[in-house]
């Protein structure tokens, strides 16, 4: 089980036996971003970083995760090409 406090801490789990002596450990599932709710748009230019992007709209650059995860992709970088329509989440 993840830890409470985790944003991860919603995504289903399962185990996985380690080992002959069949101790259970719980695995994440890959992420599957759920899209979170959107409360504006930003057309990426260039120049864009998603720290920035997050002290702009949350106040703190740590908050970059809240951007990713609301744009589903494998790649982060991939958010950040100019012309590019991003979801921006509520503010927390």
């Amino acid at each position: 089980m993840s830890d409470p406090s985790s944003r991860h801490k919603d995504l289903p789990t399962y185990a996985a036996p380690l080992g002959a002596g069949g101790t259970e450990v719980a695995l994440y599932v890959p992420r599957v971003a759920p899209g979170a709710p959107t409360s504006l748009l930003h057309k990426v230019v260039a120049g864009d970083r998603l720290d920035l992007l997050a002290q702009r709209y949350f106040s703190d650059p740590f908050q970059a995760w809240r951007i990713v995860d609301a744009n589903p992709t494998f790649e982060p970088e991939a958010l950040l090409e100019p012309g590019t329509v991003l979801s921006i989440p509520e503010k927390p």
